[in-house]
């Protein structure tokens, strides 16, 4: 892979909330796999749509309609191009990945029943693996789940066995947003492919943030992803799924500007993508997140995914020498994304992160919404430092020094 530079001074200048002290120190944001910060790019497209062109979108012939249409519209045409798929109609608009995954969770799962399986892993945000749960109690579907390696990688060996006749769904993180494994999904694919018909479904709201996509080269059949993880604002985020696929799922909410036609015993269905939108969208928010992929791709996903690499080297390399550090994940670096889950042995993830927010650097600290992670490496958390485009190796050593504190602080 070519080295591409990214100007890290220059992208920090675009983000006005990391020009503050906390506790009197300057910020040190590592916590973007919660939520990452926002670019004057995106804030000032979402104030530009509020201020000149805010309408309810289709039917309405005013001219703010006409414009609020286009601006909703051709923001899914963008987003389109941005993971290649093949028709602006296969990107469904949802309140971020939770939302997409109970839908597809609660449409496909209208046709399963007690002979069928899911398949998921033991290393599963909540949001990949609750909604199954609740289709499992719901229709009698059959969980089961893949193990963890003892580096953090998924079992392909044990996958492998899971899979069969009666496998309808597999359902896996394009990256953990626990561990950092970068999961080779193409293989995955593959793999689900040549033992089964299921459906192959990626959470991927750590994936796109920080990976270059191409949905019709993973080999998945959705793929669900989050603006605010990838400096858009909140509350906004899709699914693209294949058409066809698409075509058959049913509805998963009711209301307004989903239906094709209403009788008193029954409805039709607008076509997809609307028949999965119902109600009045977050139109500011398909604004801000076009603006956010305009902004990633003119820094250059690939300087950026190189930038976050160098920056989890060194995190590692450094942490590695402080005395009582256990690091999960990967050990191979190049299957890690920038985040970087820890323990200092003999104290509490709480306290760690509480040591470092008084010296200005926010981290996270607990389970991460991950818990079968946490469970399956006998622990109960960890602090996890989580690296985007905006951070520096200076605040890598920052974060290093703010642990050697923590470490003298809290251990004789």
């Amino acid at each position: 892979m070519q080295t591409v530079a990214l100007d890290v001074a220059a992208v920090r200048r675009d983000f006005p909330v990391l020009d503050q002290t906390v506790d009197g120190k300057p910020l040190v944001y590592l916590d973007s796999a919660a939520s990452s910060q926002k670019p004057r790019q995106v804030i000032d497209a979402i104030s530009r749509y509020y201020l000149h062109d805010h309408a309810n979108v289709h039917r309405g012939v005013h001219e703010l309609a006409r414009r609020a249409t286009e601006a909703y519209e051709s923001s899914r045409e963008r987003i389109a191009r941005w993971l290649n798929a093949a028709d602006a109609h296969e990107v469904v608009w949802t309140r971020g990945t939770s939302e997409a995954l109970n839908l597809v969770a609660f449409s496909l799962g209208e046709g399963l029943g007690p002979n069928d399986e899911v398949v998921i892993s033991e290393m599963e945000h909540h949001s990949n693996l609750v909604p199954w749960q609740l289709l499992s109690a719901r229709k009698g579907v059959r969980l089961r789940y893949t193990g963890l390696t003892d580096d953090g990688r998924l079992d392909l060996d044990h996958l492998a066995s899971l899979l069969g006749p009666r496998t309808r769904v597999v359902s896996l993180p394009h990256v953990s947003n626990a561990l950092g494994t970068i999961n080779p999904v193409q293989k995955i694919g593959a793999l689900v492919r040549g033992r089964s018909d299921a459906v192959f479904i990626l959470d991927g709201a750590q994936g796109a943030p920080h990976l270059p996509l191409d949905v019709q080269a993973l080999g998945c059949d959705i793929y669900a992803f989050s603006g605010h993880k990838m400096c858009g604002p909140t509350g906004i985020g899709g699914l693209w799924g294949r058409r066809a696929l698409l075509d058959e799922m049913p509805p998963y909410q009711g209301g307004g500007e989903m239906i094709e036609r209403v009788f008193h015993e029954y409805s039709t269905w607008a076509e997809v993508p609307h028949k999965f939108e119902a109600g009045t969208p977050n139109i500011a928010g398909t604004v801000g997140l076009a603006a956010a992929v305009d902004y990633l791709e003119d820094v250059g996903l690939d300087a950026i995914h190189q930038h976050e690499m160098a920056l989890t080297r060194r995190a590692v390399s450094l942490l590695s020498e402080v005395d009582g550090i256990r690091i999960l994940g990967p050990t191979d670096l190049d299957d890690r994304a920038g985040v970087v889950p820890f323990v200092l042995e003999g104290t509490s993830a709480q306290d760690v992160a509480t040591i470092l927010d008084a010296q200005g650097i926010a981290v996270r600290a607990g389970h991460h919404c991950a818990q079968l992670v946490v469970d399956r490496f006998e622990l109960s958390a960890t602090v996890r430092a989580s690296f985007y485009l905006y951070n520096s190796t200076e605040e890598v050593k920052r974060l290093v020094a703010g642990v050697e504190t923590a470490r003298r602080l809290l251990l004789p």
